[in-house]
């Protein structure tokens, strides 16, 4: 009958001539395809050095988006530059002097990989780090085959080769364990290291030199 909404189901090919039916059609396409590529994205993201827990890997949905950022403002601040970071808030703290100049979001050691508390200084800085220890195996072809792995311990499958995760921005305070740009969820999802976002990764970086006090802290 004319006007009237089509089903979903098509009961004759005569309907797919349909106007409405064909518009019906083409939300499903492109709903399907945000869909896959938004899936795509998730996968691109878990084969760098990025985790998510498991709730999160095997439940249906979308993964977390990123927390928000922070602030920064160094206009007529001066002092000696220290790093605070709190576990508890998976927040960290850059201050000059007494005055605090800024403030980010990080993720810290998940469970099982805790970030240590203690009070430790820079001690090397490196803009483009990768890791040795944390990556992907990939085969001839530059296919993930396993990943986010710890090359220390996770079986490496024949044909393959190790991919370091990046690790932009990384400021070493205690042996591997670093600060360092990437993916910041909001909960603790490392191996350990301190994660930042974006810009605040960049701002750290150029603000504290090696031996610039960090202290982390519950």
């Amino acid at each position: 009958m004319i006007g009237k909404r089509p089903t979903a189901r098509l009961d004759s090919i005569w309907e797919l001539n349909d106007p409405s039916t064909m518009a019906t059609i083409r939300r499903s396409v492109k709903r399907g395809l945000f869909q896959i590529g938004a899936t795509l994205l998730a996968l691109l993201v878990l084969s760098s050095c990025e985790e998510y827990p498991s709730p999160y890997v095997q439940g249906p949905g979308f993964y977390p988006r990123a927390a928000p950022a922070g602030w920064w403002n160094d206009d007529g601040a001066s002092g000696s530059p220290k790093i605070v970071v709190h576990t508890s808030e998976q927040k960290a703290y850059f201050y000059k002097g007494k005055h605090l100049v800024g403030e980010t979001t990080v993720s810290t050691g998940k469970p099982g990989f805790s970030t240590p508390p203690g009070h430790y200084t820079v001690l090397s800085k490196d803009a483009g780090h990768v890791s040795t220890v944390f990556g992907d195996y990939v085969d001839g072809s530059g296919n993930v085959v396993r990943s986010n792995i710890d090359s220390r311990k996770d079986y490496q499958p024949k044909g393959t080769h190790f991919d370091g995760a990046r690790m932009p921005y990384a400021m070493f305070f205690r042996g591997g364990y670093a600060m360092h740009q990437g993916y910041v969820p909001p909960f603790a999802a490392s191996h350990g290291c301190i994660r930042l976002p974006g810009q605040m990764a960049v701002r750290f970086f150029e603000s504290a030199s090696v031996g610039t006090p960090v202290t982390v802290t519950e």
